[in-house]
């Protein structure tokens, strides 16, 4: 059913630089081959940025992708851009808030990936509470009812993946984020939980820890910092967002994209219960 993982391209791709004092080419890895035709996915957040990048890349690998998303016009742009690929891409219009249709979505899903989030900057004095509440509700509640309703399906037939989008933020904290924090680390820990109990019923369960990611998200993101540190949004990305980080770029989409395809392929059937980590050496510290 799958293809060997290919070598990693020495090429330097879209994010190289050069010149006195900068890193050396970023090599980019060749797409992960994986043939899931037959397989059903659902990805959540799918309609922009690290869930768009996932949602194209399992339907360019075969399956059949259930787009998860509460933005009508990002999921119709989605399905144009899916059409020539060999899976197929089904759009999905729903408010993960609605918990119970929530779970209902993801049933019979033989890979779910947990994508969707949102963020607000503020001291915790100054965070809203109902912000606070929506953020748990979308991050982390949700992940558990869509998990909820995908593993009787993943059970019966002793296969699974379940690929949860987390952050260096579900294992580092920054100052002003406390909801996102909060639910990312909610959300590691019931990644492991889940890992535990699929264990014995072929059904996997990982999170993926970007840094950065160059997404709609990170660019909100950059304003509501430069009006939390009173710093220009120039410097925002090099003194804030990037300080901690040994590598002095934003991740892309699709190399995010690339690690959750691998987490579902053969050679990473043993791999459950951890994270997978992609912060260009931010934990290193």
């Amino acid at each position: 059913m799958s293809a060997p993982i290919t070598a990693l391209d020495a090429v330097p791709g879209p994010d190289s630089v050069s010149g006195p004092g900068s890193p050396a080419a970023v090599s980019r890895p060749r797409p992960v081959a994986l043939d899931l035709t037959g397989r059903t996915a659902l990805v959540t957040g799918a309609a922009g940025g690290i869930g768009r990048a996932c949602a194209l890349r399992l339907a360019a690998a075969g399956a059949r992708v259930r787009a998860v998303d509460r933005a009508a016009e990002g999921l119709e742009t989605l399905v144009e851009e899916a059409a020539e690929l060999p899976g197929s891409l089904e759009p999905r219009l729903l408010d993960l808030t609605d918990l119970d249709a929530a779970e209902a979505a993801a049933d019979g899903a033989d890979i779910l990936v947990n994508n969707a989030g949102l963020q607000l900057v503020r001291p915790i004095q100054e965070f809203p509470p109902d912000v606070f509440h929506t953020v748990l509700t979308v991050m982390l509640e949700a992940p558990f009812r869509l998990i909820r309703g995908a593993l009787p399906h993943m059970y019966a037939q002793g296969w699974g993946r379940i690929v949860n989008i987390s952050s260096v933020h579900g294992l580092r904290a920054s100052a002003f984020k406390s909801a996102y924090v909060a639910a990312k680390h909610g959300l590691e820990g019931l990644s492991k939980t889940a890992a535990l109990e699929g264990a014995p019923h072929g059904v996997t369960s990982n999170c993926v820890n970007p840094g950065y990611v160059r997404t709609p998200l990170v660019e909100r993101q950059i304003a509501d910092q430069s009006a939390a540190h009173g710093i220009p949004p120039e410097r925002v990305l090099s003194e804030v967002l990037l300080k901690d980080s040994a590598l002095k770029r934003l991740i892309e989409p699709d190399e995010v994209a690339e690690a959750v395809l691998y987490l579902c392929t053969p050679q990473a059937s043993f791999i459950t219960g951890t994270s997978l980590t992609l912060d260009g050496g931010w934990t290193a510290h």
